[in-house]
């Protein structure tokens, strides 16, 4: 009798313990007066969160315009006849030999007069670099086109010439503008390479009262002759590096005073995550500390093991999504104050790490709003439909796949769009969308009618399997979905050995402590409450 009564006892605890578990923020603080802290702390990190990615992207913004303003303006000093708009991916091209050479020579020109004709703040990185260039050749190569003959060595070669910015405007420089290697043989050039680096001061965050960060912008002008073709493709590309300046003053206390502030606002950030942090990790550990202690009777008194969906009730998913939410707002924070005091530059993974916290944590409003049954459909009709989902995307991807595959082996000749396999799976996906049908069929070239017609095959084929098959079998999986979960809310979800379990308990009397002032109550606890308050 006494070992029933105990195991009574442990069941009527467990029951109620599980009952509060399960229970939303509301229906606790009404059951047990408990104030919920999480909830309150995930609507301040919110609010939060979202201002501090606003201004971080604020000032992101301007280094951004700064990077993207200067390639455009490299792009005219640098690159003769430059008319402001790339061709296809490459800047533009050259088409005899005369161009080729003065296009080089306007380069060196352009780099020796930068600062008399440059807008920017730019200026040479230090004396010890310069303009370099760079031919890359075959070693020998003798061709009669006419009588199709070919000797060709394809080893290659490369040699170079360094200028340096004190010596431009010497006798030295002359000598090596009037050397033998700029006799180019043209038969046998591959590309020619020219890099110089240049440094320059975003002032434009003076304004925005920001303290200025100085660039590194290591240029690159490549002549690509490897088609041999007749026309020489001119690629400029441009990498930017953020470097900390090393002596500056700036006269004025706002500049200051707004970093200083920023600053602040950052570290109650981290506090607030931190705080997020640990009573995340503590609701998990209790919850599986619940879970434990249901196993277990469970298997005491019914001789049989929870079943694996059970056990994943009680590992909730908002708590990892937050979690790692906070991880990432954490370490990134920490990020953008060093930047912010102009100790780093790594504005990318700062980027990638608030961007990505602020997106799971605005997902995890959802979860609040699942507490009511009419927002909750969402929630259900995604968990219910999504292992449909993913495994209809494994059958149809491989379909996806081999439409690539096909199109960028037979297609890619005579269709831009389908050049090489990135290109090809964008294209496809857009026509799924049923974007830019029409410039897809007719920009397929019809120098080959039997390729024109395995074009047509191709995308009828194509458009008609995945827009009127697959994509319609993918959104009935999910109106399916959405289907069961409006009759489950209508009469009643299946009931598993956990809801089984809880049927029997009903509504759990807890006690409330009478007070004259309830939001004092509000903050005490019973010292009697405490072996059943597992999860808060």
């Amino acid at each position: 009798m006494m070992a029933q009564s105990d195991l009574d006892l442990k069941e009527t605890a467990l029951k109620e313990d599980l009952k509060f578990y399960f229970m939303n923020p509301c229906e606790k603080y009404r059951a047990r007066r408990q104030i919920p802290w999480k909830l309150a702390l995930q609507i301040l990190k919110i609010l939060m969160v979202t201002t501090q990615l606003i201004f971080f992207g604020l000032s992101n913004q301007l280094v951004v315009s700064f990077k993207e303003e200067n390639t455009v303006a490299f792009k005219h000093l640098f690159l003769k006849g430059y008319s402001g708009v790339d061709e296809d991916d490459y800047s533009c091209s050259i088409y005899t030999q005369q161009d080729a050479y003065d296009s080089i020579f306007y380069i060196i020109n352009q780099y020796m007069q930068l600062k008399n004709i440059s807008l920017g703040t730019l200026g040479y990185e230090h004396e010890g670099s310069g303009l370099k260039i760079c031919k890359q050749q075959y070693k020998k190569v003798m061709m009669l086109p006419s009588n199709d003959t070919l000797n060709i060595d394809v080893s290659t070669e490369t040699e170079c010439i360094f200028f340096k910015p004190q010596e431009l405007a010497g006798k030295k420089a002359e000598l090596k503008l009037n050397s033998s290697f700029f006799n180019l043989e043209f038969y046998r050039l591959i590309q020619v390479e020219i890099s110089f680096k240049l440094k320059g001061i975003a002032l434009q965050t003076i304004h925005a009262r920001e303290l200025p960060d100085c660039y590194v912008f290591q240029n690159t002008i490549t002549f690509n002759n490897r088609a041999h073709s007749g026309k020489i493709k001119i690629y400029f590309d441009s990498d930017t590096d953020i470097q900390e300046c090393k002596d500056w003053h700036i006269f004025g206390s706002v500049l200051q005073k707004n970093t200083q502030y920023i600053l602040i606002f950052d570290g109650f950030v981290i506090l607030s995550c931190f705080a997020s942090l640990i009573l995340c990790t503590r609701s998990i550990v209790l919850a599986l500390r619940l879970q434990k202690r249901f196993v277990n009777y469970f298997l005491e008194k019914y001789k049989r093991h929870v079943c694996h969906a059970d056990r994943l009730e009680f590992i909730n998913g908002w708590y990892v999504l937050v979690i790692i939410s906070d991880v990432m707002t954490i370490i990134g924070s920490i990020l953008k104050m060093e930047i912010k005091a102009k100790n780093l530059t790594s504005y990318d993974v700062c980027s990638i790490l608030l961007g990505t916290s602020t997106l799971f944590v605005w997902v995890g409003v959802i979860r609040y709003l699942g507490y009511f049954q009419t927002y909750n459909v969402l929630i259900l009709t995604m968990q219910a439909s999504l292992p449909k989902v993913l495994r209809f995307c494994c059958c149809a991807g491989m379909i996806y796949l081999g439409y690539t595959f096909c199109g960028w082996i037979v297609l890619g000749p005579y269709h831009e769009k389908f050049e090489d396999l990135n290109t090809v799976a964008e294209c496809l996906f857009s026509l799924v969308n049923g974007d830019d049908m029409f410039a897809t069929f007719a920009q397929i070239q019809q120098k080959s009618m039997l390729v024109w017609m395995f074009s047509r095959l191709y995308l009828y084929s194509f458009i008609s399997l995945f827009i009127y098959m697959i994509l319609s079998l993918f959104i009935a999986l999910i109106t399916d979905s959405y289907d069961t979960i409006k009759k489950y809310q209508q009469s009643g979800f299946p009931v598993t050995d956990l809801h089984e379990f809880l049927r029997d308990q009903g509504s759990v009397a807890y006690r409330k402590e009478q007070t004259s002032m309830p939001f004092i109550c509000c903050c005490r606890r019973q010292q009697s409450d405490d072996n059943l308050i597992l999860i808060n």
